[in-house]
């Protein structure tokens, strides 16, 4: 045998030979030639292979180009297993298998405990509850809170006796206790909030001017001072909508306009050509009322005149109740007329005996009228009472103007005794008293309960005035003329003034109420919400009977009425049918006891007249009878041919 070399001992590796491949003529000489895996390598014919897979069934056109598409997408190192293991570490999950379930594989360590570990500490929250709450429960909510948007009084279960009515009241009553919470929780999610205006430490708010606080503010609300030069027809009285988007000014020499103030967009101008006492705008921005010199004129936003009511007569002042579709008005001659502009009639008219009705309000909580007259009294009216319900005496001199907040708690007024007082009308007396240089001739709440009047060409806003005696005014501004016209914007910090040349619109910062309801008074309504809300309205209309001097005794028993009644039932039987009477068994000497009888003891004088009655009825009963038994004894003229021959006859 021949010698065994070391070199033969040792393994050899066989590599198969790779055909070189030939190059076509439409391919560039650019491309990158395949990389060559390293000798013994696993994957020494993976990538050629995985080309050759893909490009199957392709023209043979496209099969070298799409090759190296695919080798140079397909630029992973190694084998299918190197391929596996690169996507693992890149967190890439398999065909089937949820995000989750690749999360909790991430998050495995040793064991499945870890695996649930790594879960919940990737996203998932641990809920406490139960005795593990350190606060367990909804937060609390302070009473003083709660008590602002509850409304009226809680009923009294102990007296209801019906056990189901007692259990609906209790349901109706934990609901609005509810519904008053969640609003005090919602209250800290308001997007606006009030105005104010905070003076500098020794500084006095009733100096800083108009210029200044227009300056202090941002553009838009800077936008909202402004005044117009109508200096021709004045002087002007003014009013805004209750959304607060459009304003009406009205020059006593005939001059009316309506306009959007905030965009100073002209809806209609006209002049009637007659002298106007007062304007007013009606539940919507397109009708609005108009009493000139004869008589009460009703034009549309285009001032197209769509009613002439001739029984509403020199009338001097206007008040809308926007939710029972009434306008009130008081005219020179003393009468108070109610309107029902929903149908166009007339719905009560009381005449006062007050004389000339020129001091006009409205409560806005109970939709009572306030007038004054002149001999310092105020008087409380509703449409179905022809007398006053209240009569106040306010001042020793004739009331000047007068005005109720918006709770309808506090009334302020103001007469020739130069005084400013504010009643309580919960009890009906004075709270506190100013003296004014000049006295106030115009008076006017705002939402929040701030005070405006003028006083000739002056006006001043007083602060927290029905809380506390006012020693200064709040703001002051000096007008060019007299004012002869004051309203509060609803939901903006704007008080309007009309005076004898046109118009001013002053910022009081914290006068208007920052959040609406929309579904009430939305200043960005659209067309089709303003008429969606006024059908809504007009079906939830209330009668003009139900306006009371106490709105919370509409939801009462009428416990008078009921006595009444009940003491008139008495007086017919003879007995009380609630009274309770003892139980009397009578006991026969035979046989089984009968059932107790109730009896019900008559008093002496219904047993009397009891008894009368009955001898009545057997009286008339026997009265026929008697005149039946009784013999007809006939005349001569009555008697028969035979009867009278029978007498004739001689014995």
């Amino acid at each position: 045998m021949p010698p065994v070399t070391p070199s033969l001992l040792i393994p050899r590796v066989c590599v198969p030979l790779q055909k070189k491949k030939l190059r076509r003529y439409w391919e560039a000489d650019a491309d990158p030639p395949a990389k060559k895996p390293r000798d013994g390598g696993p994957g020494a014919q993976g990538p050629l292979a995985a080309t050759k897979k893909r490009v199957k069934g392709l023209p043979a056109s496209k099969k070298g180009a799409m090759g190296s598409r695919a080798a140079a997408k397909k630029g992973i190192k190694g084998s299918p297993v190197a391929k596996k293991e690169i996507k693992e570490s890149l967190g890439v999950p398999k065909k089937g298998v949820k995000k989750s379930q690749v999360a909790v594989k991430k998050g495995v360590k040793g064991s499945p405990a870890a695996g649930k570990k790594g879960a919940r500490a990737a996203g998932a929250k641990k809920r406490i509850s139960g005795k593990q709450d350190p606060f367990p429960g909804a937060a609390p909510i302070s009473w003083h809170k709660v008590k602002k948007f509850q409304r009226g009084r809680k009923s009294k279960l102990e007296e209801v006796s019906s056990g189901r009515l007692r259990g609906r009241l209790a349901s109706m009553e934990n609901k609005m206790e509810l519904a008053a919470q969640q609003a005090a929780r919602a209250e800290l999610l308001l997007p606006e909030e009030p105005g104010f205006l905070e003076a500098e430490p020794g500084e006095d708010t009733c100096t800083i001017a108009q210029a200044d606080i227009a300056e202090a503010v941002d553009i838009a609300s800077a936008a909202k001072h402004f005044e117009l030069t109508l200096e021709q027809f004045g002087p002007y009285r003014v009013d805004y909508t209750r959304p607060g988007r459009h304003l009406l000014l009205g020059g006593r020499h005939g001059h009316v306009a309506a306009l959007d103030w905030q965009s100073k967009t002209l809806l209609c101008e006209i002049n009637v050509m007659e002298s106007i006492t007062d304007v007013a705008w009606l539940h919507t921005e397109t009708l609005l009322a108009v009493a000139q010199r004869r008589w009460l004129y009703v034009y549309d936003n285009q001032g197209v005149e769509l009613n002439c009511l001739r029984r509403f007569h020199s009338v001097l002042r206007m008040e809308l109740l926007p939710y029972h579709f009434l306008l009130a008005t008081a005219s020179e001659t003393g009468f108070l007329q109610y309107l029902d502009f929903s149908v166009g009639k007339e719905v009560a008219t009381i005449c006062t005996r007050g004389g000339r009705l020129g001091v006009m309000g409205q409560n806005p909580a109970n939709a009572i009228i306030h007038l004054g007259h002149s001999n310092g009294t105020v008087t409380l009216w509703s449409p179905t009472v022809k007398e006053p319900l209240v009569k106040m005496l306010c001042h020793r001199g004739a009331m000047r103007a007068l005005a109720v907040d918006r709770t309808g708690t506090y009334m302020a007024t103001a007469g020739l005794d130069r005084q400013l007082r504010v009643f309580d009308l919960r009890t009906y007396r004075p709270l506190h008293a100013l003296v004014l240089p000049t006295g106030a001739a115009h008076l006017a709440y705002s939402q929040r309960g701030l005070l405006a009047a003028t006083s000739g060409n002056i006006v001043q806003v007083y602060h927290d005035v029905s809380w506390q005696q006012p020693r200064k005014p709040h703001l002051q501004h000096v007008l060019p003329r007299p004012a002869h016209g004051l309203r509060f914007c609803p939901f903006e910090d704007v008080l309007g003034v009309g005076h004898g040349a046109g118009f001013t619109s002053l910022l009081v910062p914290g006068s208007g109420e920052a959040n609406f309801d929309a579904l009430e008074n939305n200043p960005f309504r659209s067309r089709k919400q303003r008429q969606e809300w006024e059908v809504k309205a007009l079906l939830e209309k209330i009668p003009a009977e139900l306006i009371t001097l106490d709105p919370e005794q509409l939801g009462q028993v009428d416990t008078i009425s009921m006595e009444q009644k009940h003491q008139e039932q008495v007086e017919r039987l003879g007995f009380d049918p609630r009274a309770k009477t003892k139980f009397q068994p009578r006991h026969r000497a035979k046989g089984r006891s009968a059932e107790g009888i109730t009896i019900h003891p008559l008093s002496p004088a219904p047993q009397a007249s009891v008894r009368k009655s009955q001898e009545k009825k057997q009286k008339q009963k026997q009265q026929p009878q008697q005149q039946h038994k009784s013999p007809k004894v006939a005349t001569p003229g009555q008697r028969s041919a035979l009867e009278r021959g029978k007498g004739d006859e001689m014995p």
